[in-house]
């Protein structure tokens, strides 16, 4: 039996969207979260989905005669920078808006370091799901460490552009306003604010008074 059919992103990513937003207001209407809040995770949302739908989707399901019938392994791209060229520039691009949305959400994405691997995981993650979209449904799609290598870089270079955001006086408050409470930008202003305040010297008791 031969089967041949695409699954596009709107039919699958749309409703997820729509429902997402559909939530977020009703967090703002009880006054759960505040509107900036509300638009960065609604951001944050549309951006994750916008990944999907450039690196997963269309999902060209093929059985049959028509699947290809190549080892999964053959799909991997094993050595890194040797096939690398300017396609690497757009993997790099589409994760500095993740690398500038993690320390805003997440509470770990403390340090350049977290970031980066948290980017790399994230990364791989989408390699993965590459991967067994080919083992599963012959989707033609390959897996290469360049493109984790770029993606990281560009989660790197978008943690950098938020630091810098984080230190301007017209950015900063309006960025952590719409920081998630328990995110690491807004951890990280609270060891600010408690360093800068220094601890308050004891209060000078009276002294007593004798009959």
């Amino acid at each position: 039996m031969d089967i041949r059919f695409q699954v596009d992103s709107a039919p699958v990513l749309g409703p997820l969207l729509v429902l997402f937003a559909v939530g977020t207001a009703v967090q703002v209407r009880r006054d759960a979260w505040n509107m900036r809040r509300a638009l960065l995770q609604l951001a944050a949302a549309v951006y994750v989905a916008a990944v999907l739908s450039l690196t997963i989707f269309p999902l060209n399901v093929t059985w049959g005669e028509y699947a290809s019938h190549s080892p999964w392994i053959s799909q991997i791209n094993f050595i890194p920078l040797l096939t690398a060229d300017i396609t690497m520039v757009p993997n790099v691009i589409m994760m500095v808006p993740a690398g500038f949305l993690l320390p805003l959400v997440f509470r770990h994405a403390t340090s350049p370091s977290r970031a980066t691997l948290m980017t790399a995981a994230a990364s791989l993650s989408v390699e993965a799901a590459q991967l067994l979209s080919y083992i599963a449904l012959n989707n033609g799609r390959s897996v290469d460490v360049n493109d984790l290598i770029s993606n990281t870089l560009g989660g790197l270079a978008g943690y950098a552009l938020v630091t810098l955001a984080l230190r301007a006086p017209a950015l900063r408050g309006p960025l952590l306003a719409a920081s998630l409470p328990r995110s690491a930008a807004l951890q990280d202003d609270r060891r600010r604010t408690a360093t800068a305040d220094g601890p308050q010297p004891a209060p000078i008791a009276a002294p007593a008074v004798r009959p």
